[in-house]
């Protein structure tokens, strides 16, 4: 299905940090106009939420000059954090046992459109 004429799209994927972390960050900007998402973002204290601020400005980046839609109307029509591929390394322990570790990433993905 090809999405509307008057919504962008940008995608992030492989990002190293864990899906429910990025949730957090990711479900404060839902539905909120592109500059007090921006604004929420780069006053989070959260690692992520520079990378996120990052591909919000790349979806309006889309939105102006591909589907040639005005900035000061755009909000975030969704944002969606999926898991990506894990990472498994070994941490020896005692007696000759080792504990899995589990290194997560995400494929986070944000719509902005038109009001």
């Amino acid at each position: 299905m090809m999405s509307e004429t008057n919504e962008a799209t940008a995608v992030l994927k492989h990002i190293g940090v864990s899906p429910q972390k990025a949730r957090w960050v990711i479900d404060q900007i839902r539905g909120k106009n592109v500059d007090e998402a921006l604004t929420v973002l780069d006053l989070s204290i959260k690692a992520v939420s520079r990378d996120i601020a990052k591909l919000v400005r790349s979806a309006i980046a889309n939105a102006e000059n591909n589907n040639d839609l005005d900035i000061d109307s755009l909000y975030v029509k969704t944002a969606t954090v999926d898991q990506g591929p894990t990472q498994k390394r070994m941490r020896p322990r005692a007696q000759g046992r080792g504990n899995t570790i589990r290194k997560r990433s995400s494929h986070i993905t944000v719509v902005v459109a038109e009001r």
